[in-house]
């Protein structure tokens, strides 16, 4: 028997649930193509879809913050990251700046291109790439 699967997608789970699609909302600059209030959102992205939940109350636990400190909920390490090509690393970082989630660090450059960390209100991490253009 062959595995197969007919889309993919990144979810979030969150008890502030409200508040994550908020800023996402703001953030994507776009309305979720499905929501159910306080339960569930769905963005969909260029090549994969983000969806929001808000666990079951016998789940919360899985996915409680070990922190409940504003602006930024303080969870356990993750290894896992939003990562989001940008066309242009300075305006992406002053949008989010301007939503009231600066990043906390300097543009870094790596081999691929340049990146910055920045993270949502829940303290999940999102990697905004700005990919190296050649002009050959």
């Amino acid at each position: 028997m062959v595995f197969q699967y007919t889309n993919a997608f990144v979810t979030i789970a969150s008890v502030n649930c409200e508040e994550l699609v908020h800023f996402y909302t703001r953030f994507l600059e776009q309305k979720p193509i499905i929501l159910i209030p306080n339960i569930y959102a769905e963005f969909d992205l260029v090549g994969m879809r983000l969806g929001i939940f808000k666990p079951k109350n016998t789940n919360e636990s899985e996915f409680e913050a070990m922190s409940n400190d504003k602006p930024f909920y303080v969870y356990a390490k993750s290894k896992i990251s939003l990562c989001l090509e940008v066309s242009n690393l300075e305006d992406a970082i002053a949008h989010l700046t301007a939503l009231g989630y600066p990043p906390p660090g300097k543009i870094s450059i790596a081999d691929h291109g340049r990146e910055i960390y920045a993270y949502d209100p829940d303290g999940n991490r999102l990697i905004l790439h700005q990919a190296i253009v050649n002009d050959n």
